[in-house]
C-alpha cells in the first residue's frame, strides 16, 4: 500500500450523470460529495505520510499547472487518473507529459472537448495549451490559437468515460498554419511542434522556479541557464528541477515565497508528527497525534486552496494573495488544533529560555527575527503557545 493509504473506490461516470429524475440525480451528487471528501482526504493524507515528499510536490505543481476541477469534471475515477498522470510522468520528458493530459479524460471534459468540431472549432483547449500550459502569452497570435483549435477537433473522451478516442468524423483533416508550420496538422503534431519551442523551455523552467523558488519571469530566472541545459533536447523535467535545487541561486530564495495552502498545513502536520485521522463516518475528535480529518480540510477550505478544486484553470493565485485577515483567522484556529493534538515534549524538556531556539529547530527555521522573538517572549515559556506563535510567524509563512 502507498503512503497515505490507498484511494477511495471512485464513482463512475462524468458530467452527465444523474441528468434523470430529481431523486436520482440528489442520490448522485451525494455520492460525488462523498467521493471527492475522500479522495481529498487519500491526497492529504498521502503528502502527510510520505517518504518521497518531492513527488508529492512535483505532482501537486503540475495539477496546478493544467489546473482541472471535480467540480466541473464530476467524476472522482477521472480526476484520480489525471493525479497519476502527474506522479507517473511528472519528471519525465515534458512531451510526453503533455500528450498524456491532452488525451487524459479529465481535461478533455474540464475545456469542453465535446465541443470542439469541424464546423465549429472549440478554442478553450488551443488557448490555455498556448498560454499556460507550454508557451506564454506574447508566444503565439490569435491565429496560431484558431488553428490550433481545428487540429484539436473530434478530440473525445471514449464511450466508457476511461480514455481517449478520435471522432473522425468531427476532425477536421485540412490545411493549417500554426506557429510557422504547415500542413495536414493534427493535435499530436501541435503538442510535439510547441513543447520542442525554446520558448516553452523557458515558460517550464520559470513556472519551476516561481513554485520553488522566487516569483519570476521566463527572462528572470537566476538558474535559468543551468536549469535549460539539464533541461535539454530531451525536454527532462526532473533534470531541470534537479538543477534548479542543488544551484546557489535557489538557496540564496529562502523566504521569498509564501507558503501555499497545501503547503503550509502539510508542513504542520509533518512537522509535528500528526497524521490525519479519516472514518467512515464522522470524525473522532482530536486525539494526541492525530487531527480529524475534516478539521484538516476545513482548513483548506479555509484557505482557499483544496486539492482537486483550483478555482479556474490558472490555478491559484501565489504569494501575497494568501495573506488576508480571514485566512490569519484560519491559520490560528489550525496552529492551535495541531499544537493541541501534538506531542511537544521536546519543547517542554528545554529550559523556558532555551525554548524558542527549540520551536526553530522543531519547525526547521532558520532562526527569529527581534519582533519575533518579543511576540514568543510573551507566550510566558508554555509549549503550546510557543508552537502556536512559531507558526503564525513570517518566518514559518514563507519558503
Amino acid at each position: 500500500m502507498s503512503a497515505g493509504g490507498a484511494p477511495p473506490p471512485p464513482p463512475r461516470g462524468g458530467a452527465g450523470d444523474g441528468d434523470g429524475d430529481g431523486e436520482a440525480r440528489a442520490a448522485y451528487l451525494r455520492a460525488l460529495r462523498e467521493q471527492t471528501t475522500q479522495l481529498t482526504g487519500w491526497w492529504v493524507r498521502r503528502m502527510v505520510a510520505t517518504i518521497d515528499p518531492f513527488t508529492e510536490k512535483l505532482t501537486f505543481f503540475w495539477h496546478g499547472h493544467f489546473a482541472t476541477s471535480i467540480r466541473k469534471v464530476r467524476s472522482a475515477s477521472m480526476m484520480l487518473a489525471q493525479n497519476e498522470i502527474f506522479r507517473r510522468s511528472g519528471a519525465g520528458p515534458f512531451d510526453a507529459l503533455v500528450l498524456a493530459v491532452a488525451r487524459d479524460p479529465a481535461m478533455l471534459v474540464w475545456l469542453d472537448a465535446g465541443q470542439n468540431r469541424e464546423e465549429h472549432p472549440n478554442e478553450n483547449f488551443a488557448r490555455e495549451l498556448l498560454e499556460l500550459f507550454t508557451l506564454g502569452l506574447g508566444n503565439y497570435t490569435e491565429t496560431d490559437v484558431r488553428e490550433a483549435a481545428r487540429a484539436f477537433t473530434g478530440w473525445r473522451v471514449s464511450r466508457d468515460r476511461a480514455g481517449f478516442q478520435l471522432a473522425a468524423g468531427q476532425h477536421d483533416d485540412g490545411p493549417k498554419t500554426i506557429l510557422g508550420a504547415t500542413g495536414n496538422l493534427g493535435g499530436e503534431d501541435v503538442l510535439a511542434l510547441v513543447t520542442h519551442l525554446p520558448a516553452s523551455a523557458r515558460w517550464v523552467c520559470a513556472r519551476l522556479w516561481s513554485r520553488y523558488a522566487a516569483p519570476a519571469g521566463p527572462a528572470d530566472v537566476p538558474a535559468g541557464p543551468a536549469m535549460l541545459a539539464a533541461y535539454g533536447p530531451a525536454l527532462d523535467v526532473g533534470a531541470a528541477a534537479r538543477a534548479m535545487l542543488l544551484s546557489p541561486e535557489f538557496r540564496a530564495t529562502r523566504g521569498q515565497l509564501v507558503a501555499q495552502p497545501v503547503e503550509y498545513v502539510v508542513t504542520v502536520l509533518r512537522a509535528l508528527g500528526l497524521r490525519v485521522a479519516a472514518t467512515a463516518g464522522v470524525d473522532p475528535a482530536p486525539r494526541q497525534g492525530a487531527l480529524p480529518q475534516r478539521t484538516v480540510l476545513a482548513a483548506l477550505a479555509g484557505l482557499g486552496q483544496t486539492p482537486f478544486s483550483p478555482p479556474s484553470v490558472g490555478g491559484w493565485p501565489a504569494n501575497a494573495a494568501w495573506l488576508t485577515t480571514a485566512s490569519a483567522q484560519v491559520r490560528a484556529r489550525f496552529a492551535a488544533a495541531a499544537t493541541g493534538a501534538a506531542d511537544l515534549s521536546t519543547i517542554a524538556d528545554e529550559p523556558p529560555a532555551a525554548r524558542p531556539d527549540a520551536v526553530a529547530h522543531l519547525l526547521s527555521v532558520d532562526g527569529w527575527t527581534a519582533r519575533t522573538r518579543t511576540a514568543l517572549a510573551g507566550a510566558g515559556g508554555s509549549p503550546a503557545r510557543l508552537v502556536t506563535l512559531g507558526l503564525l510567524a513570517p518566518e514559518y509563512l514563507t519558503v
